[in-house]
């Protein structure tokens, strides 16, 4: 066949029609291009791609999207962590009413700890409420807060009447009062002491459950008496918030369907104040829970209901009859105050007991707690070797340094022991003389150990005005019961989990050997990342607060370019001289941003 040919005059129109064309594509290619190089090369690029994920940190539906963001953060590239919006100045991952308000209301499931999966987690800085001051230093803090670092004014209008707190101009005013002591906790604590030995260094650790604004405990303290009070997160609004705003040991906590994160036997006084805890329910399953915590010749102590209250008869029977079942000794009923002290050994059961209570088996561990069930047994003391009985420990200060029978029972325990004891007096004095932290000053007074060991660290603080939470995590050996015996406290805790407590309480918080804690030992993988550890302990710490961690170059390294991205001013130190290995510091200082 032959070419078609066309008239000139359609030759002419059509060709250069095809030759724009082809221009058009060429042109947009190399403009592609030239994006291209401009958005990786540039700071152009970097500033594009920060607008662009803005949004995108606060966002939680795409995992794919949110483990973007963690691997920039990572890597240096994510300058900035973004903040949450002005509502979250309050928020609790695992103790957040809009998400825990659908689950079962049985046994208060609803109320205890639901973490969200770390992907349902917003990836952004917890902002401080509006007009917020660095907190009122110890021991003014006792007696008042500033208002506008928590604006909540529904306890001071409900219990005021009852001494709780009242707002008086820039400040909330604590009385030092409670629902069952309105006069004040020194005068309830007088009264206690008719019974108790409160006095004398004999009782040390001491739990408060359904602590209010935990006065009782934070007048506890003048007699050397160490309390944790916990209470959940409830309609009165912030009560733990409260507490340790005031400087007083306490955190988020429900008695509900699991076992509470501490160790078996480690409370020498163990105290409800109108904490409204249904003691004899389920079979007494709660007051089981009470036994395994309390100390073999502790003390237990219920002012309330049910004790001598109007149309609780039954309610009270019942509670004298379950604590007839385990022995317990009737130290006092006065008023509506109940004092009962527990037996040395397992000797009282079984017996016949209208509750069908029994022991538990030999194979049960009393000191697993993390996620565990409560049990329907009375936990055995002869399955906790030692001697940790009230009146067998060393009293206080005493029992601080001397190796506790259960640390004597680990492998070459008493030498670990006084090693790790003599190591953490040589770095407590290099952080203070060297590295500067204000550790001994009024600037710090709620501290955090975020892997504690013994409680060395703590240990070494003796004498400086703090306390500290030690943190044993639920993977690694349960040495939790040795600093209970030590006279110190703390809990049981997963790092790779928010912790139960409320933004910005803690001055301090010191971290050593993360990775370890992060990793899973059989696959060596990371169960989570450092981005969230890091913005949850943002989360903890109060603006200007200082964290400190102790790691290996390449851990501190990656930590310093997280800490950048979280708004905090990092510094890298060498280890003190006298201590071996690989180590290096990192410290660094919370920077107090407010939204704009």
């Amino acid at each position: 066949m032959g070419h078609l040919s066309l008239p000139s005059s359609k030759r002419s129109n059509h060709l250069p029609r095809q030759w724009r064309l082809i221009d058009l594509i060429s042109a947009a290619f190399f403009a592609a291009v030239l994006l291209f190089f401009l958005l990786v090369f540039t700071p152009l690029g970097d500033s594009l791609a920060a607008s662009g994920r803005q949004a995108l940190l606060r966002s939680s539906s795409d995992p794919r999207q949110r483990g973007r963001l963690v691997a920039l953060v990572e890597s240096g590239h994510q300058q900035t962590v973004e903040s949450c919006p002005a509502e979250a100045v309050d928020h609790m991952p695992c103790e957040d009413p809009r998400r825990n308000s659908q689950l079962s209301r049985e046994m208060n499931f609803y109320r205890e700890r639901h973490c969200p999966l770390p992907e349902e987690t917003p990836l952004c800085l917890i902002p401080p409420p509006p007009g917020y001051r660095v907190p009122v230093q110890w021991p003014e803090s006792l007696n008042k807060i500033w208002h506008s670092n928590m604006p909540h004014n529904k306890i001071a209008d409900r219990k005021g009447h009852q001494g709780w707190m009242k707002a008086e101009g820039p400040y909330f005013i604590f009385p030092g009062g409670g629902t069952m002591f309105p006069d004040g906790a020194i005068q309830y604590i007088d009264k206690l002491k008719q019974y108790i030995p409160i006095a004398g260094g004999v009782l040390r650790t001491a739990l408060d459950m359904g602590c209010g604004v935990a006065s009782f405990g934070g007048y506890l303290l003048a007699e050397e008496i160490l309390t944790l009070s916990f209470a959940p997160r409830d309609s009165h609004k912030s009560q733990i918030q409260f507490a340790l705003e005031r400087g007083i040991p306490a955190f988020v906590a429900m008695l509900g369907t699991r076992r509470l994160p501490f160790p078996a036997f480690s409370f020498d006084l163990v105290h409800c104040s109108r904490c409204l805890i249904p003691f004899t329910a389920y079979n007494a399953t709660y007051f089981i829970e009470v036994d395994r915590l309390l100390r073999p010749g502790g003390y237990i102590v219920i002012s309330g209901p049910p004790v001598q209250w109007p149309k609780q008869d039954k309610e009270w029977a019942d509670l004298q009859s379950v604590a007839r079942a385990l022995c317990y000794e009737l130290i006092a009923v006065d008023g509506n105050t109940v004092i009962w002290k527990k037996p040395n050994g397992d000797a009282c059961l079984p017996n016949q007991n209208e509750f069908g209570l029994a022991m538990c088996d030999e194979s049960d561990d009393p000191s697993y707690t993390w996620y565990c069930k409560l049990k329907k047994c009375v936990s055995r003391t002869s399955s906790v070797k030692g001697e940790y009985a009230v009146g067998i420990v060393p009293k206080w200060p005493e029992r601080l340094t001397i190796a506790p029978s259960r640390a004597k029972l680990m492998k070459n325990g008493m030498d670990v022991f006084d090693a790790d004891t003599r190591r953490w007096a040589r770095r407590v004095a290099y952080y203070k003389n060297s590295l500067g932290l204000k550790l001994g000053t009024p600037a710090i007074r709620n501290v955090m150990d975020m892997n504690a060991f013994f409680g060395g660290f703590a240990a070494a603080l003796l004498s400086d005005p703090v306390w500290v939470m030690n943190v044993v995590p639920a993977r690694k050996p349960s040495t939790l019961g040795i600093i209970y015996d030590r006279g110190l406290i703390g809990v049981y805790h997963d790092l790779c989990e928010p912790f139960s407590t409320y933004p910005r309480t803690y001055d301090l918080i010191h971290l050593s050997a993360v990775e370890s804690l992060i990793k899973d030992p059989g696959s060596g993988k990371s169960r989570c990342n450092l981005v969230d550890l890091m913005v949850e302990i943002d989360r903890m710490l109060r603006p200007e607060g200082t964290f400190v961690l102790r790691d290996f170059p390449e851990v501190i390294d990656k930590i310093a370019r997280v800490a950048h991205a979280v708004r905090w001013t990092a510094t890298i130190h060498e280890k003190e001289p006298e201590s071996h290995g690989r180590e290096k510091i990192l410290v660094a200082t919370k920077s107090f941003w407010k939204l704009t």
